[in-house]
């Protein structure tokens, strides 16, 4: 597309307001979220790979003097904003509004419950933070990473005399979703050039001169062998000697302190809804009998005869579903995302530039790893235990993860129109993996899923995220067993057996978290549905797309109104 008919396309997606002088209203919002932007980038260091331009030389202060601190001040924050009548703002301002505000309600709250007193769960841990993997460019990246690593002991004390407050009171991930997590500290416990904080220095750019590269080098391994080796080292032995003993045996989240409370916090953050847990379980299971129903009926055009149990038996044991060689995994993945490139003109109209890897997942991490992560750098697929990665679930997988779903949307977000910094920073997990999820479906609109293995695999990775509504609602507010999910999750999916347990294990750590996907897939269909219906053969997909991920990360309720606008925009064009 030439630059002069993307301007008139972006030029005809904007409103005429939006090109308005800005009223009392706006002014008033803009000078809150600029100040707070400010005050929280003193706050919190900011070290999240590939935006560079945030990165510091030291991790945030987590003590409770600090997260009390915070909230606070974003309690202020939030009472400010309110007394703006919403009804004033401009539509762009409107949703920053809207973004902030349920940001930062979402902070309040987890503050209020000292979730800072567990910072870790079976998929995710601070402890993770510390290698950057995206490479370092500069020697100024190199600089703020020997930082970094100067600072880890501090950030390891700070985190650890959290956690032993959490052992005091009950409040700790369940034990039985973190077996095995301390191999992901062990790997980073001993000094030497082999540490994998090491690894940034082993190959550095040739842009830097030779002298200066010698230098940083020095400088880093002193920093890994001096200080951040030794702090993963007493972190390990707190873990395994302390930690995981004194961790608690129930699994519900309804266990905790306030439990239930803090159960119905977590489903609002995760979902930015207002559904109650059980409301949640009775659409999980309709849409799981839903999917059940296709699933069945993909199977027969296969020409299997046996029940579903024996189909799902036939999968997980022929070798013709499964790689042979991480590479040949990784290389079919490449090949999927590859062939969705040459559709992307039929999806959307503005295409970013940026390109990601699809690398595999680090060794030190991938046993206890989900199947892939999809970012704005890289896309990674897990290539651990490869008789647990079949191919037929790759399509779905790569689509979710690589393009057009996280990787694709993260270069959309860092290429989109000028916003403010907060909004870049925000991420909604109902809106951000709601569409990894409907990315998966548009596939089934694209040709992506060449076999009725591979249409099952999407059906399986659909009829997985419906399972999650009905095990997480189960485990955190009906008392189920950890075998009764694995036992759910096993049965109405093709997943491997260790991809069931890592992932129950993931929803029994991290309560809420889950629900996020299926529920903000089905509000993206229903708005693509109603959109149909009300434009006809007017509707574009792209148009729709462009709309869509125009909006940014925002909450569930935000989405819905301005596209509810944009079909009525849409209807009087």
């Amino acid at each position: 597309m030439r630059f002069g008919q993307m301007a008139a396309v972006l030029l005809a997606l904007v409103p005429a307001a939006a090109w308005a002088q800005p009223g009392p209203a706006d002014t008033q919002l803009k000078a809150i979220y600029d100040a707070e932007w400010a005050w929280r980038q003193k706050e919190l260091a900011q070290v999240s790979d590939g935006l560079r331009s945030k990165a510091d030389d030291h991790f945030p202060a987590v003590a409770p003097a600090d997260w009390a601190r915070r909230r606070a001040y974003w309690t202020d924050v939030l009472a400010r904003i309110a007394r703006i009548p919403v009804a004033d703002l401009s539509p762009e301002e409107r949703l920053n509004a809207a973004v902030l505000t349920e940001s930062l309600r979402a902070e309040v709250a987890n503050i209020a419950f000292r979730t800072y007193e567990a910072p870790l769960n079976s998929d995710s841990y601070f402890w993770g933070e510390v290698k950057p993997y995206s490479p370092l460019e500069t020697a100024d990246d190199y600089r703020r990473y020997i930082g970094r690593l100067k600072d880890v002991p501090r950030w390891f004390d700070q985190n650890i005399a959290n956690m032993r407050a959490g052992l005091k009171r009950g409040f700790t991930p369940p034990r039985v979703s973190l077996a095995g997590r301390d191999t992901a500290i062990a790997a980073f416990a001993t000094p030497g050039a082999d540490n994998p904080l090491a690894e940034p220095f082993r190959a550095m750019p040739a842009a830097i001169p030779a002298s200066e590269q010698a230098a940083l080098r020095a400088a880093g391994l002193a920093a890994v062998d001096a200080a951040a080796a030794p702090a993963y080292a007493r972190l390990l032995a707190f873990y395994r000697d302390t930690y995981l003993p004194g961790t608690r045996t129930t699994i519900s989240a309804a266990a905790l302190p306030d439990g239930k409370a803090f159960y119905e916090s977590q489903v609002r953050e995760y979902t930015t809804l207002g559904l109650t847990p059980a409301a949640i379980h009775k659409i999980g299971l309709s849409e799981v009998a839903r999917i059940d129903a296709d699933m069945k009926a993909t199977i027969a055009t296969t020409g299997f005869k046996g029940s579903f149990a024996d189909f799902l038996a036939f999968l997980r044991s022929d070798p013709r579903f499964y790689a042979r060689t991480p590479d040949e995994l990784l290389g079919f993945s490449a090949y999927v995302a590859k062939r969705m490139d040459g559709r992307l003109k039929d999806v959307f109209i503005t295409l970013p530039r940026y390109r990601f890897a699809i690398q595999p997942v680090p060794d030190a991490i991938a046993p206890v790893y989900t199947s892939g992560r999809g970012g704005l750098n890289a896309c990674l697929m897990n290539t651990y235990d490869l008789k647990s990665r079949p191919l037929y679930n790759i399509v779905a997988l790569t689509l979710h993860e690589c393009v057009p779903g996280h990787s694709h949307q993260a270069a959309m977000a860092l290429e989109a129109p000028d916003r403010p910094a907060f909004r870049r920073e925000a991420y909604f997990s109902g809106y951000g993996e709601g569409w990894g999820l409907y990315s998966e479906w548009l596939g089934t609109k694209l040709g992506m899923y060449r076999t009725p293995y591979e249409e099952f695999g999407r059906e399986t990775f659909e009829m997985w995220r419906a399972a999650r509504l009905v095990i997480d609602t189960g485990i955190h507010a009906m008392g189920w067993s950890r075998q009764q999910a694995i036992d759910y999750l096993a049965g109405h999916t093709a997943l491997a057996k260790l991809d069931v347990e890592v992932e129950v294990d993931r929803y029994i750590s991290w309560p809420g978290q889950a629900l996020a996907y299926k529920l903000g897939e089905m509000k993206m269909r229903a708005l693509r549905t109603k959109a149909e219906a009300e434009l006809g053969d007017r509707f574009d997909q792209r148009r729709f797309h462009e709309a869509l991920l125009g909006l940014g990360s925002v909450p569930l309720p935000a989405m819905e109104a301005e596209m509810l606008r944009w079909i009525a925009a849409e209807k009087a064009r």
